[in-house]
């Protein structure tokens, strides 16, 4: 499966990369993997909050709460909340005690770290989810959430050779369809869901239309 590997938010017709997604998808994961006991820094915190405005509405209420929480409480709190895993609920309720945390930023830091056992709560992926709308922002609303994403993903690695889909790379491919949707990026079309090219060959001609950027795997 291709992925797009920036977030893009829409501007009029500018679109916006940025290179906070690196952080998320890259580094925090391998910084928290790293660790004997699985946490987040403040800084870790204030950045993965930077990546995660740039998916949504943008609040800098929330910059300024996650950044008023102390170091000590911050790894304190992380490293109870991956303790509590399996158990996602009281993982998340652990992290919401910090302040300008919710269940969605809860839930990028679990996915972070634990991407087999939790999925980012983002609008892309609800709304792609049948059953979830209206959409709320509760931890109860995320638990539901996660339980699709978890069956959905058992079915794609019943089918899937490689049996890799955890449920946070399928909160990415839903992401990236979502956003692939509105900017029309017409290469979509021709992947199906192994990766493998899927209906007739386009000529050259059709070829030459097609976007010049290639979709990165992630």
């Amino acid at each position: 499966m291709s992925w797009l590997c920036f977030d893009c938010r829409m501007k009029g017709t500018q679109i916006l990369i940025s290179v906070c997604v690196i952080r998320y998808q890259q580094e925090l994961p391998s910084l928290i993997s790293s660790r004997p006991d699985k946490h987040v820094s403040l800084s870790e915190l204030k950045k993965l909050m930077e990546w995660k405005l740039t998916r949504g509405k943008f609040r800098p209420r929330l910059q300024q709460l996650v950044a008023s929480n102390s170091e000590d409480e911050v790894e304190k709190c992380s490293r109870k909340a991956f303790t509590l895993l399996p158990d996602v609920q009281a993982a998340i309720a652990e992290l919401s005690c910090l302040k300008g945390v919710g269940p969605a930023t809860a839930s990028a830091v679990l996915a972070a770290g634990a991407p087999e056992q939790a999925a980012f709560m983002s609008d892309e992926a609800m709304e792609s989810v049948p059953g979830l709308k209206p959409i709320h922002y509760t931890a109860k609303h995320y638990t539901v959430y996660l339980e699709k994403m978890t069956e959905r993903t058992e079915k794609l690695n019943r089918v899937d050779p490689l049996q890799d889909w955890t449920p946070h790379r399928l909160e990415l491919c839903l992401w990236a369809m979502s956003i692939a949707t509105q900017l029309q990026l017409q290469l979509l079309k021709d992947i199906d869901v192994r990766g493998n090219a899927a209906g007739k060959k386009c000529s050259d001609s059709e070829a030459d239309q097609r976007p010049t950027k290639k979709l990165k795997s992630a």
